[in-house]
């Protein structure tokens, strides 16, 4: 790659500290003992539903919530204890591939067999509309799980990463999308975004009216993504609380801890990760144009990098769009047909543009901060992060030093150091900060 530019590509760059940042580590120790607990309350009020030989449905999804194997499968003992039949249904709206035998994929990618929870799996891609909102949005629910005798909806309730409103990523979201499958996430993607919280408040009002829905299992993480709360709750209770639960893991949510960023550096994006590679809530940075990053939490970011896909994203760089540059090393392990099926589903296109693409590491580092806007280097800020999942321990630049030497939740872990690279431009933080961790 040969590119004119006045003065090169070099500019002076701030050493890096190795910091450890500490978040609320709220967690269930018991998960089995409090799974149990949940259960006998929620018994008093469902008992007349939960008749011995009655089939619940256990609607369970495909994101990847830490504990939702040993969830999934107490609360399946529970349920066989009292002489109910549970059967597990994925609830996934078009995930894994929008077919039956794929979204059972899904399930035992999570750890969820019939053999590991000891239930069985029911899955059909088969719906029916079981009414409609004010506004005339039809409402879908998975026919297995229409024609049982109950049904107990479980979702982590999390921030989305492509609007804000009261109702984000939760059971309402499980309820109207997941339950119902590709042509409920096809009616409700098709409206926007904006148009989420009001929408599946709406549609979850329909499907509880219409349909067995007895219940369901919310899940909050914290920032080490263990489960904080764990709650069961009455299907009269479940939108209100769900609000509730989602103000709650916005406290528990983890983040940089600094107002203002001129470079991030990602070292590495996946649809494992988040759905779009790269979580919003903690760059400040959506495709979507009805996310806010005021609203997140998030720091301003004047420009951000990322240099990898993660194996386990299998070349779908779904977010990619939000980086200012990357790699060639990236581009060239981006599988286009997956990725475009993604962002095209999902009707957020800009999710699939490529950024600027730069020979190696190095070069990407030296383009990001040659664009940053009133900027003295090298006294730029920089941040680096694995992902955005692994935000315990990073890297800042120096420059950050008597700022964080005053927050009591930052540990300074090492000395300033020069930012290290291999001589074909490869970066090196990835693997010193492992040297770091307890």
């Amino acid at each position: 790659m040969t590119i004119n530019l006045s003065g090169g590509f070099h500019v002076e760059m701030p050493k890096m500290v190795p910091i450890k940042q500490n978040f609320n580590k709220q967690k269930i120790e018991d998960i089995n003992g409090h799974i149990d607990g949940e259960f006998i309350k929620f018994l008093k009020n469902q008992r007349s539903r939960l008749t011995k030989g009655s089939k619940i449905a256990i609607a369970v999804g495909s994101r990847g919530i830490h504990d939702i194997l040993p969830v999934v499968k107490r609360l399946i003992f529970n349920l066989k204890a009292i002489g109910v039949t549970p059967v597990v249904i994925p609830a996934m709206g078009s995930h894994g591939g929008a077919t039956g035998e794929g979204q059972v994929a899904v399930l035992k990618a999570l750890g969820i067999t019939e053999a590991s929870v000891g239930a069985e799996i029911i899955s059909s891609m088969e719906v029916t509309e079981v009414g409609r909102t004010p506004k005339g949005v039809p409402v879908y629910v998975e026919n297995n799980a229409l024609n049982s005798d109950g049904i107990i909806i479980i979702n982590r309730v999390k921030p989305h990463t492509g609007f804000k409103g009261s109702v984000e990523s939760g059971l309402l979201k499980m309820i109207a999308i997941g339950l119902g499958k590709q042509k409920g996430a096809t009616v409700t993607h098709n409206r926007g975004f904006d148009t989420f919280p009001a929408l599946l408040e709406d549609m979850t009002r329909v499907a509880l009216q219409k349909s067995p829905i007895i219940g369901g299992l919310a899940i909050v993480e914290n920032a080490y993504k263990h489960s904080a709360n764990i709650e069961l709750i009455q299907p009269e209770r479940i939108i209100e609380r769900d609000k509730e639960l989602l103000n709650i893991s916005k406290e528990l949510f983890p983040r940089i801890k600094l107002n203002q960023v001129d470079v991030l550096i990602v070292q590495e994006m996946g649809k494992e990760i988040s759905g779009p590679g790269m979580d919003p809530n903690i760059t400040g940075r959506s495709a979507s144009k009805f996310f806010k990053r005021e609203l997140a939490k998030a720091p301003k970011i004047d420009r951000m990098i990322v240099l990898e896909l993660t194996e386990k994203t299998k070349g779908n760089a779904t977010g990619l769009g939000t980086a200012d540059v990357t790699t060639k090393d990236l581009f060239h392990s981006i599988n286009f047909d997956d990725t475009y099926a993604n962002v095209i589903t999902s009707t957020v296109l800009e999710a699939g543009r490529i950024p600027v693409v730069m020979e190696n590491d190095l070069q990407a580092l030296q383009v990001a901060l040659k664009c940053c806007s009133r900027v003295a280097h090298p006294q730029s800020k920089m941040v680096w992060i694995k992902n955005t999942l692994s935000l315990e321990y990073i890297y800042v630049s120096e420059t950050y030093l008597s700022q964080i030497q005053k927050d009591k939740t930052i540990e300074i872990l090492g000395e300033p150091e020069k930012i290290p690279f291999t001589e074909d431009g490869k970066l090196q933080l990835k693997n010193r900060i492992l040297k770091y961790k307890k």
